[in-house]
């Protein structure tokens, strides 16, 4: 039932018009596509609540909060003020972010043979991997357990030893222990790790007072709820096991954060770096960030950290254009930013059904194709957004 109701939503958006701006209809309720969307899923049981927030270049366009924090009978009702634990969206809020600001500060390099930062790596033949492979999902490394005792230095011993799957650049493979790496590199290059350094960098600059790696106990008290792979209720801790056995600061996962929080960020991408006057990134990062990056024969498109197109880009949606990007969590969050249009999506939720991959996939893009044909201030032609066919 799920993915029918989504199916037909979708199609909705897939065979109506697109208008400019100052064409698009205006309906009784503007905002009912995407109530529908986000109770629908509520009500079939794959989120218990939710947050959307819609926004361009300067302002927030729409912002709601929807159901509760949890499945739980006595839960609290979701507010735009709920802190969700953001999963992967911590690649490029806080790590993909500052590895381009330690390269623009001149204390690391794209280019750095990733054994310059691990001597680990000397003589495991991969003196051509670099850290732009390991930004783009490119290095051949796939994802292993880690030791308990020394978590980080089995990860960088498993990554040297790790006989890789194909040759740089070919082989997109999404694994974690790339920004578990990155992180790392953050550490060995500024002194600081990544939590202190995103902090200083970006979070306290933009005032995203509520964005954050091991929440406190006040602030746990206001997080949306995951789920443990026991389906314990975890408040304020990292769902992602690997990111607690990390002690909750990693490259992967781990950071927490809000809608009106990441609206800032966003809003700072579309703004080529700047934030309410505030020069956050050069504008040279920013395009490197999200310049095309190709593997697997050209299917595969990501950015550095970014999804641009690829088997994760569900949250692009029908009309965003082909140089849009995002990422998703695995929690149930998800941001897409398409600066043709100067409009971004933010949808964090608490997620209940796992298993429902296609369902909340459909969700995301459903999502992503209404606030594109309600908000966006000039929509593109169908042709150019769908000209890049998901693999």
């Amino acid at each position: 039932m799920l993915s029918i109701r989504y199916f037909f939503v979708f199609l909705l958006f897939v065979t109506a018009p697109v208008f400019a701006a100052d064409e698009i209809p205006q309906l009784p309720d503007r905002h009912a596509k995407i109530n529908e969307l986000i109770e629908g899923a509520i009500s079939d049981g794959l989120i218990a609540g939710g947050v959307v927030l819609v926004g361009d270049h300067a302002q927030v366009l729409f912002e709601k909060a929807y159901g509760k924090v949890s499945n739980a009978p006595d839960a609290r009702a979701m507010t735009a003020e709920t802190i969700f634990d953001i999963a992967s969206l911590t690649k490029v809020i806080a790590t993909t972010p500052a590895v381009l600001k330690l390269m623009e500060e001149g204390k690391l390099s794209l280019v750095d043979p990733v054994e310059k930062w691990y001597p680990e790596f000397y003589g495991r033949m991969k003196d051509d991997l670099l850290m732009a492979n390991l930004l783009t999902h490119t290095s051949g490394l796939d994802d292993f357990p880690l030791s308990s005792e020394n978590p980080i230095q089995s990860a960088v011993n498993g990554a040297a030893t790790q006989r890789m799957k194909g040759s740089v650049w070919s082989r997109f493979k999404y694994a974690d222990i790339n920004f578990i790496l990155l992180a790392e590199s953050v550490k060995r290059a500024s002194g600081n790790g990544l939590d202190t350094y995103a902090a200083t960098s970006f979070f306290k600059p933009m005032g995203m007072k509520d964005t954050t790696f091991n929440p406190s106990k006040e602030d746990g008290q206001r997080c949306a709820a995951t789920l443990d792979t026991d389906k314990t209720l975890l408040f304020g801790q990292a769902q992602d096991y690997v990111a607690r056995q990390l002690g909750g600061v990693a490259g992967h996962a781990g950071l927490f954060s809000t809608a009106g929080d990441l609206a800032r960020f966003c809003r700072m991408m579309l703004n080529g770096g700047e934030y309410e006057g505030k020069r956050i990134l050069s504008q040279r990062v920013i395009e490197q960030m999200t310049a095309p990056y190709f593997s697997r024969g050209g299917k595969v498109i990501r950015g550095l950290g970014w999804d641009i197109n690829s088997p994760y880009s569900s949250p692009r949606g029908n009309y965003f254009s082909s140089t849009s990007f995002g990422h998703t969590g695995y929690s149930g969050s998800s941001i897409w930013i398409d600066p043709y249009s100067d409009l971004f999506v933010i949808l964090l939720t608490s997620r209940l059904d796992y298993k429902n991959t296609h369902g909340f996939s459909m969700l995301r893009g459903a999502l992503s194709s209404a606030a594109a044909e309600l908000f966006a201030l000039s929509s593109p032609k169908i042709e150019e957004v769908t000209s890049l066919d998901y693999p």
